[in-house]
């Protein structure tokens, strides 16, 4: 019997109304998904990492393909077949795979145009308890995402965290769920790829982080010093050279050092309390005639000059 004919059997299933694509619907809402500890991965790019981070460590419930899907992804075929009998974190269980037709698939999705595959994942939080210590990770580069609330632009931030290196990705109280499906969609893959950690009071974390080295930046248009100055500071003190610190810099700052990102809320940005918390306030520059960077911009411009100082 061939994998089509195992992951298939004893049909495909065709009925939209059924029970089982009801229940899988209910994931995108945000109560479904705390009750069931589950969330919805759409999409062949999202799939394609949530199947190549369950072979490390399961975090699988299901996956949903059509005929269409399975005849274009050979790639995703093969790792079906890898991950196929392997255990989802309930133990004694498998990772369901079936076949369905494109009504189910799209009755099941959130996306207006479903991309022939679905999975159903269990959540990936991390604890606080993982980061510092003498056998924690012991971040160098963080991003936090203070009451940032719509989906894109979280997800847009988590990706580029990934992209940059990133070691932890965190979301304050206030902030999107990160399982939201747009938000997961925006990630492309990537949310399987770093550790994530919600609902933290961002006071006390930053009081933690400057405790064990970390330097706290907070992303502000208004800041008194810019991430190039920032970043010509960093190099300079790389080469050796005697430079003159930037205006608005405290300490003896590096920007290779480990250092925390704070972005804030779309349209409020960071408020007072969110500005206190950081060692520093920086601002992107704009050169143009635009008004300012939509936070997830921002995020990538931060990070990445970040993530460069410290591989420099």
């Amino acid at each position: 019997m061939s994998f089509f004919d195992r992951i298939s059997s004893p049909v495909i299933m065709s009925n939209p109304q059924a029970d089982r694509v009801r229940d899988i619907a209910k994931l995108r809402g945000r109560s479904a998904r705390t009750k069931r500890g589950q969330f919805l991965v759409e999409g062949p790019q999202a799939v394609r990492e949530a199947l190549k981070a369950h072979l490390v460590k399961p975090v699988l419930d299901a996956v949903y393909i059509t005929e269409a899907a399975y005849d274009r992804h050979e790639d995703i075929v093969e790792l079906l077949e890898q991950v196929h009998g392997t255990p989802t974190p309930e133990p004694g269980r498998r990772v369901f795979m079936r076949v369905v037709t494109d009504e189910v698939l799209a009755a099941m999705a959130d996306a207006v145009t479903p991309q022939g595959i679905i999975a159903v994942s269990f959540m990936v939080d991390s604890s606080l308890d993982i980061l510092w210590g003498e056998n924690a990770m012991n971040p160098r580069l963080v991003a936090v995402l203070s009451r940032v609330q719509d989906p894109g632009n979280a997800g847009t931030i988590l990706r580029v965290a990934d992209a940059a290196g990133a070691d932890l990705v965190v979301l304050t109280k206030g902030s999107v769920d990160v399982y939201n499906p747009k938000t997961v969609r925006s990630t492309a893959g990537s949310i399987f790829h770093l550790p994530i950690v919600q609902g933290i009071e961002l006071e006390d974390f930053a009081e933690d982080a400057k405790a064990q080295g970390t330097t706290v930046l907070a992303a502000d248009g208004y800041g008194s010093v810019d991430v190039q100055q920032l970043v010509s500071h960093a190099a300079a003190l790389r080469a050796g050279v005697e430079a003159q610190k930037p205006a608005g810099v405290k300490g003896s700052f590096d920007l290779s050092k480990p250092t925390m990102w704070l972005f804030g809320n779309e349209a409020q940005g960071l408020n007072a309390e969110e500005k206190a918390a950081a060692s520093m306030r920086v601002a992107v520059p704009v050169y143009g005639s635009a008004e300012s960077l939509n936070v997830g911009t921002a995020a990538a411009v931060c990070l990445y000059a970040s993530a460069m100082a410290q591989r420099g």
